[in-house]
């Protein structure tokens, strides 16, 4: 019998029961792929990560992230998350104020900068890869139609757009709160249309917001990865930002700051921050952090 340390946090929040939950495994070395995915599905979270030894000496630690049906190259909340509790376990260096490591995802090396008060992590910050454009899907009712929605509920000025920062989200804006709150998404259609560079997984959001302070509203769902509904995506937050950079709403001269509130709709209330930096028309930097709340930690016994 194996007994794994789990540790249980909150990721983009700075409080109890807020954020997206997380479980990382901080002993996950020898573990076989099915045996993750196994305990993926134990916990059932949205993701679960496993830290293990890193491939390049240079790096930190390896993280794979798996959620309860399959892995991902990379993911926001995870890496963040990981990083928080990496460095409230002092299994990376403290540094007085701020320390920046490098994790190994799918994706290839994640920078990660750690910021420290009192000697205790409060803020991580994940860089992402630069952004892809595109498909964009042209039929506005059947994108709609995914989401329970009417035509008339998403913004016709902006493109129903696919972005990726290493992971790809379908990007459907929306004219108001109250679409974005009446957003239900039928898993059978998002498939049926995650054809040709399209994928399963959609973000929507919209400029009119409920907290002070926030840039954008956002809900996400991912229906074929086994979530119905993320409190907080943060793979899809740098693509967002770059989102909203290239089609001028929010204001980049050479950089940008946003914050995405998500999660609101399933009493989770998540505050993703965003920066973007960019060099005359081309994004140079996408980051995407947050705060992160320990909710506890155990074991769990497996054969």
């Amino acid at each position: 019998m194996r007994r794994l340390h789990y540790h249980l946090v909150d990721v983009f929040t700075d409080r109890a029961f807020g954020g997206n939950p997380l479980a990382v495994i901080t002993n996950g070395r020898g573990l076989p792929t099915e045996t993750m995915q196994a305990v993926a599905k134990e916990f059932n979270l949205s993701e679960t990560t496993f830290v293990l030894p890193p491939d390049d000496p240079r790096h930190d630690w390896r993280v794979r992230i798996f959620t309860p049906g399959s892995e991902l190259p990379m993911a926001g909340h995870p890496t963040v998350g990981t990083s928080f509790v990496l460095a409230r376990e002092h299994l990376v260096r403290r540094d007085s104020d701020e320390t920046n490591i490098v994790l190994e995802e799918g994706v290839g090396p994640v920078p990660v900068r750690i910021e420290f008060k009192g000697g205790e992590p409060v803020f991580a910050e994940m860089s992402q890869p630069l952004p892809r454009f595109g498909p964009r899907l042209e039929d506005a009712r059947a994108v709609a139609e995914m989401l329970s929605l009417d035509a008339r509920d998403l913004d016709a000025e902006l493109p129903l757009e696919v972005v990726s920062c290493g992971v790809p989200f379908l990007y459907v804006p929306l004219r108001s709160l109250d679409a974005a709150r009446r957003a239900r998404p039928r898993a059978e259609l998002i498939e049926r249309a995650a054809v040709d560079g399209v994928p399963p997984e959609v973000f929507v959001f919209t400029r009119e917001v409920e907290h002070e302070g926030s840039t954008v509203h956002s809900r996400m769902f991912a229906p074929g990865l086994g979530i119905t509904e993320d409190p907080a995506t943060g793979a899809a937050s740098g693509p967002l930002g770059c989102y909203l950079v290239q089609h001028g709403l929010v204001v980049c001269d050479s950089s940008a700051e946003i914050v995405s509130e998500q999660g609101i709709e399933m009493g989770r209330p998540s505050f993703v921050k965003i920066r973007i930096e960019r060099s005359r028309e081309n994004i140079t930097a996408v980051k995407v952090g947050g705060q992160c709340h320990f909710m506890g930690e155990g074991f769990i016994e497996i054969p």
